[in-house]
């Protein structure tokens, strides 16, 4: 069989080499030679191709069997300790991938200007751009608790240099500093549990060379107190990724500090390995915990939700009001997660896949407008009247905000309302209240997107800026693909939901069986 995620995982590494190696060319040739402006087509060309190989990925995964692995490899890595390289993917692990191959070319045209002549820092970006690219494939495929670790604290590396080093903003060293430190210290908490767990694992009779593979170790009894320490670990961790409050803070010094396409990359897509995390690990391997704690998590998912969308509405910077949006719209798909139900887990899934087309489009959108802007301004009050200026990108800002606050006809409608459903008939006591409280966030979203559409697009043209260019030809091949994706799945929402309802079910089921005993024992007592 051919190995798919093998190679979607090589292909941007041998990307960023020959992008790096680009520099020979133009020494060689010197200053008018042909190495001048090699790294951007070079990237782009790699990140297309990567879409073609994704493509092929989608034709040889059986949608008939979403919830187990496919394109599944396996081999020995560090074997004494137990350590494999075992890939594969379930429909909502596809998916996420998807998300991340997709995003890539797209990032690279909305960056294509950023770095202006400057070919040492052009090459540098791009090259993170795709080491980044190669990370989050791996991880999203990771059937190795170990590798799994490994990859989630590599990706680290390109995001702080693309944050610190190519940011936008005043503050970036800063932020890139933050979120380091809050991403290492999440990390350091899971690799506590991940070493406990192998022990334990060893300890229940698994075998040693295969003491971290995900298959082997759900079948493993922990024990409660220790299962419960080990979720915390696991959940600490993804819980600041996420980010969830309280451990959310790192995300708006980010997005207000960072390019729009690294902001992208991060927040659409990094962040899900938080979510993807607690899904994909925390409920099959501490099934007995996640219950345990799911009022805790589903309470503190609903403060986000609310909390996230009041914070959107009082900020001033725009690129840090759609970074406040993401923790509101993260509350939801944690929220889905938590209610153990087979629609508001599949209903959370999607959502991982429709928040990064929203929120990339919105980043993505308000990057362009801020590069109009004669100082670079990214306060609203700096903007106003643009809609007769500039219609299209007006109309697409329009498009992208109404995705966000999950307009009917939408993507991001369909799974918002799936979790919502979900939690109301979720098994943990109260979530059906939680759900009732989550609901004003919605009405928040309408207030946070049509407030800021409002102030930046409608009335008289601000001074300065009545003569903008409408978005380019490259702006909107950016812009397309993403429009396009949130039309095309709120109309046919099953085109990705046949990729997640079997995986939900299967996730629901792993934590749901933890209460059979119990359930029998007490059926057993009231028939006697």
């Amino acid at each position: 069989m051919f190995p798919w995620l093998t190679v979607l995982v090589a292909w941007p590494l041998v990307g960023a080499a020959v992008v790096g190696l680009s520099a020979l060319v133009r020494r060689r040739t010197g200053p008018a030679g042909g190495g001048t402006g090699l790294a951007r087509p070079l990237a782009l060309v790699f990140s297309l191709v990567e879409v073609g190989l994704l493509v092929g990925a989608f034709l040889a995964f059986d949608t008939g069997a979403a919830a187990e692995h496919q394109l599944a490899e396996q081999h020995a890595w560090i074997p004494q300790i137990g350590a494999s390289y075992a890939v594969g993917v379930d429909g909502v692990g596809l998916l996420l991938v998807a998300l991340s191959v997709v995003l890539v070319p797209l990032v690279l045209l909305a960056a294509w200007r950023e770095q202006g002549r400057d070919e040492v820092r052009l090459r540098r970006f791009v090259a993170l751009v795709l080491l980044l690219e190669a990370f989050m494939v791996a991880v999203f495929s990771a059937r190795d608790v170990f590798l799994f670790y490994v990859l989630f604290e590599a990706m680290l590396i390109p995001a702080y240099f693309l944050i610190g080093g190519f940011g936008q903003g005043a503050g970036r060293r800063r932020a890139a500093v933050k979120f380091l430190m809050f991403s290492l210290g999440g990390g350091l908490i899971m690799l506590a549990a991940v070493i406990a767990l192998y022990f334990l694992a060893v300890d229940a009779g698994v075998d040693p060379r295969q003491a971290f593979l995900v298959g082997q170790l759900t079948a493993v009894d922990l024990g409660t107190v220790a299962e419960r320490l080990m979720f915390v670990g696991f959940f600490i961790a993804f819980a600041i990724k996420a980010p969830m409050v309280p451990v959310h803070s790192w995300l708006p010094d980010v997005a207000g500090n960072a390019t729009p396409g690294t902001s992208t990359l991060l927040i659409c897509v990094l962040d899900k390995v938080g979510t993807f995390g607690m899904l994909t690990l925390c409920l099959p391997l501490f099934p007995e915990a996640s219950r345990w704690a799911a009022p805790f998590v589903i309470a503190l998912a609903v403060v986000s939700v609310l909390y996230g969308a009041i914070m959107a509405i009082m900020q001033t910077d725009l690129l840090r009001l759609v970074g406040w949006t993401s923790v509101s719209h993260f509350g939801f798909i944690i929220l889905g997660i938590f209610t153990f139900t087979p629609l508001g887990t599949a209903g959370s899934s999607f959502m991982m896949l429709n928040h990064g087309l929203a929120t990339g489009a919105l980043f993505l959108v308000a990057g362009f407008l801020v590069s109009r802007h004669p100082e670079r301004s990214q306060k609203i009050a700096a903007y106003s009247g643009l809609r007769s200026v500039t219609p299209v990108l007006a109309g697409t800002f329009l498009v992208a905000g109404l995705a966000t606050l999950s307009l009917p006809g939408l993507a991001t409608f369909v799974s918002e309302i799936m979790v919502l459903i979900g939690a109301f008939g979720g098994s943990p006591a109260g979530s059906a209240a939680w759900a009732i409280a989550a609901i004003p966030g919605v009405v928040l979203a309408a207030v946070y997107v049509l407030l800021t559409y409002q102030k930046i697009f409608t009335g008289a043209p601000a001074a300065g800026l009545e003569a903008l260019p409408d978005l380019r030809v490259r702006e909107r091949v950016v812009a397309a693909p993403l429009v396009a994706g949130l039309l095309v799945l709120g109309l046919v929402p099953s085109l990705a939901l046949t990729y997640v309802d079997a995986p939900a079910e299967q996730s629901v089921a792993a934590v749901t069986a933890v209460d059979e005993p119990a359930d029998a024992a007490a059926q057993m007592g009231s028939d006697k």
